[in-house]
């Protein structure tokens, strides 16, 4: 299992389930216009930040910090304004931030709780709405001897 990964599965556990779609940097690269099926969630690890290596001697360990990146696509045009798109983004944002915030991956060594670092609406047009949330997970990258 991987970061990623990890990230969709604690998504589609959400319950009641909220997406109708959670996918991964693939899925999200060959998108080409809106998703087929909406609310989506696509999880992409955007960056990672290592540190300098921690030990005087032995193995490397180096801290690293993940930006993990949940990219939510809904659409809703039953008010001709876009508000309703807009006020069903918040419900997804809020189950999204509390099946994320405060869990520890286990596909990475020792790793942090998950942190929220940001949240910024990607797009609004033709009653979907595009709203990107990024999470830190920080973990240690440890030389395999």
């Amino acid at each position: 299992m991987t970061l990623s990964s990890e990230f969709q599965q604690r998504l589609r556990d959400i319950d009641p389930p909220l997406f109708r779609l959670v996918a991964g940097a693939a899925a999200w690269a060959s998108l080409n216009g809106e998703p087929k099926t909406t609310p989506a969630a696509f999880v992409l690890v955007e960056e990672e930040h290592s540190g300098e290596n921690q030990r005087m001697t032995g193995n490397v360990l180096q801290r690293t910090e993940a930006d993990v990146a949940v990219i939510i696509v809904t659409r809703n045009v039953s008010d001709g304004t876009g508000g309703a798109a807009a006020d069903d983004i918040e419900i997804l944002k809020d189950a999204v931030r509390g099946a994320l915030i405060g869990f520890e991956p286990t596909s990475v060594n020792n790793a942090d709780v998950v942190e929220h670092i940001s949240s910024n609406l990607l797009k609004a047009k033709n009653g979907h709405v595009w709203q990107r949330e990024l999470f830190g997970a920080g973990y240690y990258l440890v030389e395999k001897s």
